[in-house]
C-alpha cells in the first residue's frame, strides 16, 4: 500500500482509504515556473502509484490565472489529465484527500504533500522527457538545480534506456522476476521514491543472469510509474 509523508504532521500515512475507496489528488499551482512543473510531476506520480495499487483516483488542478498554460505544460510532461479543482467542493466525503503543493504552500483538509523548489538555470524550454527524468532522479523533498549539464545527462541516460529496451524487445518475452517486481513496488509505495525505482532499473540493466526478455518487461512495468516512454523506440530499427 502506498504510504506518503504528510507535511502537516511529518508522519507517514496511507495515501488511499482503508477500504480502497476513492482518493482525491489535488495539485495546487499558484504560479507557472519550474517548481510548478515539479508539483505537476509529483501529482502524476501519486496518481500512477495509486492506480497501480488498484485505487480509484480523482485528479484535480487549481492553477489560478495561468491554468490553461499549466495544463499545456502538464500535457507536455506526460502527466495524467487533471480536472478543474473548482469542481472538487470542500468535503471529500468518503474519499481520501491528498493535496500536492510547493514547499511552504497550504491547502484545506486532507494530507499535504510538499514539493521542494526547482532552480531552473536553463532559460529555455527543455525536452520534456529529459526534464521529467532529471526531476525523477532526485527525492521530491530535495531542492533541484537544473542546468544545461543536468538536462544533457538526463537526455543521454534516456537515450541509452530506450536503445537498450528496443534491443531487449527483440528477444522472447519473460516475466518480471518477483524479487524485482517487489523492489520496484517497494520504491514507489515508499513515499513515491522514484530514485529507488531508477536504481532497480540500473541493477536490472547491468546485472548478469537475467534474460533480455525479462529486462524488457521490467522496464515496461516500471514505466507505468515513471512515465518516461521507455518503450518508444521498440520496432524503430
Amino acid at each position: 500500500m502506498l504510504r506518503i509523508t504528510d507535511a502537516r504532521t511529518g508522519e507517514t500515512v496511507a495515501a488511499a482509504p482503508a477500504r480502497r475507496g476513492l482518493t482525491r489528488v489535488h495539485a495546487h499551482v499558484p504560479e507557472r515556473d519550474a517548481t510548478a512543473l515539479r508539483v505537476l510531476l509529483v501529482t502524476d506520480l501519486l496518481v500512477r502509484a495509486l492506480e497501480l495499487g488498484g485505487t480509484p483516483v480523482w485528479a484535480l488542478l487549481s492553477g489560478g490565472r495561468q491554468e490553461a498554460e499549466l495544463r499545456a505544460d502538464a500535457a507536455a510532461l506526460g502527466t495524467h489529465p487533471l480536472e478543474d479543482g473548482r469542481d472538487a467542493g470542500a468535503d471529500p466525503g468518503e474519499a481520501r484527500a491528498v493535496h500536492v503543493v510547493a514547499e511552504g504552500g497550504t491547502a484545506p483538509d486532507g494530507v499535504l504533500v510538499s514539493v521542494a523548489p526547482v532552480d531552473d538555470l536553463t532559460g529555455s524550454a527543455a525536452d520534456p522527457h529529459a526534464l521529467r527524468l532529471a526531476l525523477l532522479a532526485r527525492p521530491r523533498g530535495e531542492a533541484v538545480r537544473l542546468d544545461a549539464a543536468a538536462l544533457d545527462d538526463a537526455r543521454e541516460t534516456l537515450r541509452r534506456h530506450r536503445r537498450a529496451v528496443a534491443d531487449w524487445a527483440r528477444q522472447p518475452s519473460r516475466p518480471v522476476p518477483e524479487d524485482v517486481r517487489a523492489g520496484l513496488r517497494a520504491g514507489w509505495e515508499d513515499d513515491l521514491d522514484a530514485p529507488a525505482v531508477l536504481r532497480v532499473l540500473r541493477e536490472v540493466a547491468t546485472g548478469s543472469g537475467l534474460p533480455d526478455g525479462a529486462r524488457f518487461e521490467t522496464y515496461a512495468y516500471a514505466d507505468r510509474f515513471l512515465g518516461l516512454h521507455l518503450v518508444r523506440d521498440v520496432g524503430s530499427g
